[in-house]
């Protein structure tokens, strides 16, 4: 028997998903509804079809047409459409949360409330607001450091940090004005000072089974300077922690994602089937939560399937069914480098239908499609994060030197972070951390 599997979605980690899908002891064929053409995964897929993958009828239609037996979501949106409870209700398994548990990304107000109400640690102090009343008292209170997060999807836009993008409480309350006249939430918090990193944890709604940590990076230029990105890259040590990480931070992190596992169990009597992805920071006050996800992130999915011993395809299909406690989730003791080649101008004013060439990559196994287009066998920039490519090795320093040297072999109007996963820039990260300790 063939297993028909969907993949929804077409950036790298997508990429990432369909290559490890192809790796799976279990009989395949891989199916894909996509928002673009990525020629990575149509390499892999039996079918790849265009559409919105935001539009639920069009997907099930697919779906059905296609006798899919598991679906795979990728992105954040159609989790918030509710696309798992239609094709749940259709008896298609799938790995991602239900609408109102995918409400753990969807809604930052709910997950601040969530973290209050079953007293987690790692709650920032924050107010929610959907009028201006208060708002002035609250921002004197918490002086110039504060960040304003709007309520909702904002393809990573929505976060705007006091003295770097708000500069005056006066610009803060027209911003937030503005908010309030489109019927917006949001919610003011107190900024936080630290090192941050990503936990993401395999979850079939009872047990946790957690990824290797990965500290991805979402400043533009080198040294975490520039505009905030989808994520320029990231890395992964051997040992699975970070250097700036003691035992008890990995401890702790664990059992927030566990934590919160369970109220959301409690809170909606249902079980949350997906990726469980916790952003944190680490402090002088100890771990905090900065957001959480309910799908993997992208870069840091190409980190960890890498390194995945296990098959993936047979840990997607214990979350659906349940018995993730059943399944052996090992990784690999090896450090990983991602590094993401993005167009001139990225992220404001990227350049868009220009040629990359790939040509002179030696080894493209670990070469992740992202944001292009092909056009007569030609790769075109599609003006977003274009390609990744992920280094390997028995130590950090191993991987970087590998996923520095494949990404710049990569020609045409790109430009990528040289200092991912560098000596120095990781050297710089723990003594900040020991500063703020101090």
């Amino acid at each position: 028997m063939v297993m028909n599997v969907l993949i929804i979605g077409s950036g790298a980690r997508e990429h990432a998903i369909c290559k490890s899908i192809e790796k799976s002891s279990i009989k395949n064929k891989i199916f894909c509804y996509a928002s673009n053409y990525n020629p990575g995964i149509a390499k892999i897929c039996h079918n790849i079809s265009i559409g919105n993958i935001n539009d639920k009828k069009n997907v099930l239609e697919y779906a059905l047409e296609n006798n899919i037996e598991i679906a795979i979501i990728g992105p954040e949106n159609p989790l918030e459409v509710g696309i798992t409870d239609l094709l749940d209700l259709n008896n298609i398994l799938v790995v991602g949360p239900k609408k109102n548990l995918a409400k753990l990304e969807t809604s930052k107000i709910f997950t601040r409330n969530l973290l209050i109400k079953y007293n987690i640690n790692g709650c920032p102090k924050y107010k929610a607001f959907n009028k201006i009343n208060g708002l002035e008292e609250y921002l004197k209170e918490l002086g110039n450091e504060f960040v304003v997060k709007y309520d909702g999807l904002a393809g990573g836009k929505g976060v705007k940090v006091s003295g770097e993008h708000l500069k005056s409480h006066d610009e803060t309350l027209e911003y937030c004005k503005n908010i309030i006249n489109k019927n917006g939430e949001f919610i003011i918090e107190e900024k936080l000072y630290g090192e941050e990193f990503s936990l993401m944890s395999f979850s079939d709604g009872k047990k946790l089974k957690h990824m290797p940590i990965v500290q991805d990076h979402k400043r533009a230029y080198e040294g975490d300077l520039g505009p905030n990105t989808g994520g320029m890259g990231s890395y992964s040590c051997e040992n699975h922690t970070l250097p700036f990480l003691s035992e008890s931070d990995v401890i702790e992190a664990k059992k927030i994602n566990n934590q919160i596992l369970i109220a959301l169990k409690n809170e909606f009597n249902d079980f949350y089937k997906g990726i469980l992805y916790g952003g944190f920071i680490l402090t002088k006050n100890g771990i905090k939560v900065i957001e959480y996800n309910a799908r993997f992130g992208d870069p840091e999915v190409m980190n960890v399937l890498q390194i995945l011993k296990s098959d993936f395809l047979e840990i997607c299909l214990a979350i659906c069914n349940q018995n993730l406690e059943d399944v052996e989730v090992e990784f690999e003791n090896l450090a990983t480098v991602c590094k993401y080649a993005v167009p001139n101008g990225y992220p404001d004013k990227p350049v868009k239908g220009e040629k990359i060439e790939i040509s002179q990559l030696q080894d493209k196994k670990n070469l992740y499609f992202g944001s292009l287009d092909q056009i007569n066998d030609e790769l075109i920039e599609a003006g977003s994060r274009t390609v990744a490519y992920v280094g390997v090795g028995k130590s950090l320093s191993e991987a970087e030197k590998l996923a520095e040297k494949s990404i710049s072999s990569i020609q045409g109007p790109l430009f990528h972070r040289k200092d991912i996963g560098t000596q120095e820039l990781i050297l710089k990260k723990v003594n900040k951390i020991k500063s703020l300790k101090l």
